[in-house]
């Protein structure tokens, strides 16, 4: 047998039996929702609001409408930046008066 051969042949047994790497495959739930944003919706035609925080991805808001389609808001659109703060506030205000 010739050695580039042989050489060829042990790079692919070595390669054939070396155990799999750690990486894990990128799976749908990794994978960021949002691709784009709007910035104008009507608040109106928001039926539910989900955040999502993953993290390969930053923070996204996801609005369900009343016509049962989901669109992403710009997470730094005012009044949603205003509805969050209004939020937490209330938040804090139930915990200090537990």
């Amino acid at each position: 047998m010739d050695l580039k051969v042989l050489a060829f042949m042990a790079v692919l047994a070595l390669a054939t039996y070396s155990p799999f790497s750690q990486a894990k495959p990128i799976s749908l739930v990794e994978r960021c929702w949002c691709r784009s944003t709007v910035n104008t919706i009507s608040q109106r035609n928001i039926r539910e609001l989900r955040f999502l925080h993953t993290p390969n991805c930053p923070f996204q808001v996801i609005a369900k409408l009343k016509n049962h389609k989901e669109v992403c808001i710009n997470p730094e659109t005012k009044w949603l930046q205003q509805y969050l703060k209004n939020a937490l506030n209330k938040m804090k205000k139930s915990k200090q008066n537990n």
